[in-house]
């Protein structure tokens, strides 16, 4: 995590101050500070001589710096109890190791050639064991260097993070990128959404998720107190909203979050990232500021809308829309390095811009940037191509539907045909007839889905996201979670 010197510091001027509320108890700035310098002089005598970090950019995309080549190794972290993986990523990059923190089901994504030390995989913190570590408060004054000898001197050029792309769309792939590339655009995100040293920030995913793992890191680098419950998890949301005054979320939990609020919250913003918030989710906030972005793992922050207004550029960035499809392309301080180990991904590189395949209408600078989804997800039916997300956002309307993914499905003579799996939201699911209703009323002859299907839950990623490669594969069995519409 790049923030380890920020949060020496906050340990420093107020050690009291609670740093990380997780499942197990809280540990203050000064217990956090002390924990992770402990566990780095363990990293230390644990790890080989400095092995270069290894990132593979773009084939035609940027070269990784020379401070970045002479980084020690990767380490990963595979940890359940979210305060023992800050402060395993916190005593990486203490060392100058490049912390990768994955979730045992990822480790397939990580490159079999990819040299890289393990830091410690256990089982769940003990509570006791947990509810001790809280206990240390500031017995003691924080060191600036590690027990055994000095410590690595940061630079911003130092590949400083790698986390996992959310693997919505396919595998995911392990994405490593520079110090500066996410503590540069700390300043511009404090600024717009009003986070400071006096939250109290909730983060109700995964911190291998390059969302919630963010998020995370920039309430800990300017010292508010990061509420870390490691899943989301629906029952504990009324508690943890009592003690709340932001969140960070992705867009189909933000209302049931707003469901959970008591009438007292002290929640004043939500800051929403992935995909397209609709206007009455935004709504539905009433007094709750909710800021939205648009961006990628692989590009960091591309576009905000901090008032409802459209997406504009985030401070630093420069957008392009390039014909013929539409992709969106960005220049910016905040992109990626590329992927570890040389694992091939969508992301493409050209002259300092970047693009991950996103699509948008055509885009004037000073206007909104509206996007329209991914252009790898596409469907060519017939002649025509459809863009999954174009579907989803009419489809989403009718009542009682919860969520809806749109693939394509193989068809003899058009290539694919067009294949909507709704998930029911509160009521029953509606049916076939009103759900072609909607389409029709809403969509182009060649975007209205042929075939139907229910099912109880989408199967998501772990920032919770639709994982539509899961769902076309779950298309092409027998899956009995899947009942055709009729």
């Amino acid at each position: 995590m790049p923030v380890a010197a920020q949060v020496i510091r906050h340990a420093s001027t107020c050690p009291d101050r609670v740093a990380v509320s997780g499942p197990y108890g809280d540990i203050t700035y000064g217990a956090l500070a002390r924990r992770a310098l402990e566990e780095a002089a363990s990293l230390t005598a644990a790890l080989p001589r400095p092995i270069a970090a290894r990132a593979t950019p773009p084939a035609d995309g940027r070269a990784i710096t020379a401070a970045a080549r002479t980084r020690a190794p990767v380490v990963g972290i595979c940890l359940r109890d979210p305060v023992d993986q800050l402060i395993a990523i916190l005593a990486a990059d203490l060392t100058g190791a490049t912390p990768l923190l994955y979730e045992p089901a990822l480790r397939d994504g990580i490159p079999a050639d990819l040299l890289i030390e393990t830091l410690l995989t256990t089982g769940p913190t003990d509570p006791g064991a947990q509810t001790q570590l809280a206990g240390v408060g500031s017995a003691g004054p924080v060191t600036r260097s590690l027990p055994g000898g000095g410590w690595f001197a940061p630079s911003p050029g130092d590949l400083a993070w790698a986390c996992f792309s959310s693997g919505s769309t396919g595998r995911p792939r392990a994405v490593v990128r520079t110090r500066e590339s996410w503590t540069g655009s700390f300043a511009p995100l404090s600024e717009i959404t009003g986070i400071g040293a006096d939250d109290v920030v909730l983060v109700p995913g995964p911190l291998t998720s390059s969302l919630y793992g963010f998020a995370a890191v920039h309430a800990l680098a300017v010292g508010a107190t990061v509420l870390a419950p490691g899943r989301w998890a629906p029952g504990s949301l009324p508690e943890l909203a009592r003690r709340a005054t932001a969140v960070h979320v992705v867009p189909h939990l933000l209302p049931r979050l707003l469901d959970a609020l008591p009438e007292d919250a002290p929640l004043r913003v939500v800051v929403v990232g992935g995909a397209a918030l609709p206007p009455e989710v935004r709504e539905r906030a009433g007094d709750v500021r909710v800021v939205a972005y648009y961006g990628a793992t692989e590009l960091s922050f591309v576009a905000v809308d901090a008032d409802g207004g459209g997406l504009r550029p985030f401070p630093g960035v420069e957008i392009e829309v390039r014909p013929p499809l539409g992709e969106v392309w960005a220049r910016s301080p905040w992109l990626a390095e590329g992927y570890l180990g040389g694992v091939a991904g969508p992301l493409k590189a050209e002259d300092k811009w970047m693009s991950v395949g996103d699509l948008a209408d055509p885009y004037t600078p000073g206007e909104p940037l509206r996007l329209r989804g991914r252009g790898d997800g596409a469907i060519q039916t017939g002649g025509a191509t459809v863009v999954p997300e174009d579907v989803e956002e009419v489809l989403r309307r009718a009542p009682g539907v919860g969520d809806v993914v749109v693939v394509g499905s193989p068809h003899p003579e058009l290539g694919a045909v067009v294949t909507a799996v709704v998930e029911a939201g509160a009521g029953p699911l509606p049916s076939r007839t009103t759900l072609e209703k909607v389409a029709r009323d809403g969509l182009a002859a060649a975007q209205r889905p042929r075939r139907w299907y229910a099912i109880t839950d989408l199967p998501r990623t772990p920032t919770g996201k639709p994982a539509r490669a899961q769902v076309a594969a779950r298309l092409t069995t027998t899956d009995p979670d899947l009942r055709r519409l009729p």
